[in-house]
Order: structure tokens, then sequence, then C-alpha cells
């Protein structure tokens, strides 16, 4: 996370200190005045701003300012999936406390555990930069921490209700090709424009997996969403859970890899965050290879959750390029990722032809 701004521009109105340290203080947490509050930029559109209280340092994590419908049940769930995979073997920001109400801070937050490293896709320090072989077990650290989230048994850590994997992947074509449908309500977007759309939705039907063990999925598993240790190439946290959910963890697998840069290909990396230089890093069979050391599960129908993973993706990047049609996002912003929709499209075609 980088540094957004100083203490003196915190909007009251989003983050109100007094009434932080009130409900703080009701939490049994470190007294005394807050301090060095800044807020903090991580990609995200949700505020996070890291302080100072009593001599310990926390990070806040609340919604935009401008609340979408779900926002607060995001913080809660959030909040929850943090809480249940304590002390586990995935690197997580420690969950210090949340407020589920809206009352204290007008919507839903937490408090965690500031992190300290940094994200692979923001630049490489030296000590990374200047090793392939410390690149290579960057990226095999991805596989083991997304590995151990999937063994984790939900249920046991208190996740039961957290998600319906009962036909989890039977809904996933319908679900996806709706919220695409949704976005011609939109004046001014003319409809997809994507080759291979229909192609693809057949394939993933034609080819879905007969069975699968339900866990716990982040549900957005790529570089930009991971925070690296200064001093070592393991994963100091798995950042942004808010797609976390429980259904088939494969899918987190099949995402990491859709956002794998190909040699022939730019699209991935504009997806995941360029990372220079890139040399080092293993190729995506490595990665599958390091998944299936680490996990019980069928590892056979890998490339559909690749192609699952293009195909929602895609969808998900397309709902910018609406909104920028329709004037409620920068036009350059909307053009880019209708590129990157069309790309992982595309990369999704070249998966079901080497099936």
């Amino acid at each position: 996370m980088t540094e957004r701004s100083p203490q003196d521009v915190v909007d009251p109105a989003h983050v109100d200190l007094a009434r932080l340290a009130a409900w703080m203080d009701g939490q049994g947490l470190e007294a005394g005045p807050i301090e060095e509050a800044t807020l903090l930029g991580g990609g995200t559109q949700n505020i996070l701003l890291r302080f100072t209280r009593g001599g310990r340092a926390f990070v806040l994590r609340r919604p935009p300012p401008h609340l979408r419908k779900n926002s607060n049940e995001t913080m809660r769930r959030e909040a929850r999936v943090l809480g249940a995979i304590a002390g586990s073997a995935v690197p997580h920001p420690a969950l210090i406390a949340a407020c589920p109400e809206t009352e204290v801070l007008g919507a839903s937050f937490y408090l965690m555990e500031p992190i300290e490293g940094f994200n692979p896709t923001q630049g490489l320090p030296d000590f990374h930069r200047g090793s392939p072989a410390i690149r290579r077990e960057m990226g095999f650290s991805l596989i083991d921490s997304i590995a151990s989230l999937g063994r984790i048994d939900y249920e046991v850590v208190g996740l039961t209700g957290f998600g319906k994997p009962d036909g989890y992947l039977e809904r996933q074509v319908g679900r996806w090709r709706a919220q695409l449908d949704g976005y011609s309500e939109l004046e001014g977007y003319p409809g997809p424009d994507i080759p291979g759309l229909d192609d693809v939705a057949r394939w993933l039907d034609d080819n879905r997996p007969k069975q699968f063990t339900p866990g716990i999925i982040h549900g957005d598993y790529h570089l930009a969403n991971v925070m690296y240790r200064y001093d070592s190439p393991r994963l100091a946290a798995i950042v942004d859970w808010e797609l976390s959910t429980i259904g088939d963890p494969l899918l987190d697998l099949g995402w990491l890899l859709a956002t794998w840069p190909e040699a022939d290909a730019s699209s991935a990396a504009a997806v995941g965050g360029g990372i220079e230089p890139w040399d080092g890093f293993p190729k995506p069979e490595e990665l599958v290879d390091r998944y299936r050391e680490g996990t019980t599960r069928d590892m056979s129908c890998v490339p559909w959750y690749e192609v699952l993973a293009c195909y929602k993706l895609a969808i998900i990047l397309e709902g910018t390029h609406a909104r920028a049609c329709a004037g409620k996002a920068p036009k350059a912003t909307g053009d880019v990722l209708h590129a990157t929709t069309v790309g992982l499209f595309q990369r999704a075609l070249r998966r079901i032809g080497s099936v």
C-alpha cells in the first residue's frame, strides 16, 4: 500500500476519528489519541486508513464514500472470512475487530493489522529485481498460499452459509451471462461486441466438471491482489477479499492462470498488472504442477477453470466499458478494458483449441 495523503485530508464524514476512538474504547482496544492517520491507496475504491493509538498500529477498511448496494455486506463478509482463517497457513491481514453496524462511521468497517510488504505490480525492490531465482520462488509462493486456502475445511472454521456450494459450477455461465446482458440497460452501450462469446459459453457448459469439493475461494486472485515480504520471495498477505465465498477453489488457480502473462499476448499483464523484469517467474504448467503437490483435488479439468476465469473476468471488465459508453466512467479506461475483455476471450478460445 502506498501513502495517498496526510492526516489533515481525512474527511470526517467518511472516517470520524472521534467516533472511531469511542468505538475502540468500547471494544477494549488501545486507548489514547488517534495519531498519524494516513490514507492508503492500494488499487481499490475502498477507504484504507492507517493510524496509531496507544502505541499500536491499525489499518481501518471501510466502503467508498458513495456506497454501492452491497457495500456494507461486503465489509461484513471480508471481516468474517479474515476472522475464520486466523491462525492458518494462508498469509492474510490479521483481523483485530469488526463493526458490522453502520451507525459509527456511516458504513460497516473493520480494523486489521498493517502489512509490511509491497505489491509487485508497483515495482520490485532490489532484492527481488536482481534475482530470477527469487522471482521463481515468488511465483511458487502464490501457488502455495492459495493451495493452503483451498485446504481449509470451511465448516470447521465457521463459514457454513458463507456461500452456496450446491450447484456452484452449474450457475456460473448463466449467472455471468445475465450480468453481461444487464449492461444493456446503460444508455449508450450498444451491447457486447465480443468475438467468441457464445462459443466459450457453450464449451463451458458442455465440459463442466461433474463434481468438486467445496472450499473457500478468494475470488480475484492475481498479482495485483497480493503483497510480498521485503526480505523474502514469500507472500506477506493476500488482500482484497471482497469476492470471497464458498465455491470451487480450483477457480482461484484458474484465475491466476488467466491473468498470467503469455509469451505472445499482453492482455493478461494488463489485468494482473505488468511486472518488470518478468524472467524467472514459473511457466503456467509449473504453477499447475506446484498446486498439484499441495492438493488432493482432481486436477484433470484445470483448463476448464482457466477458461471460466477468462469468461467471468472479461464480463466483469466489460462492465466498465459499458459504463464508459454511458458516460459513467472515463472513455479511455473503458476502451482499454474492452480490449482486455476481447483478449481474454481470445485466450479462452486458444485454451479450448488446445484441450
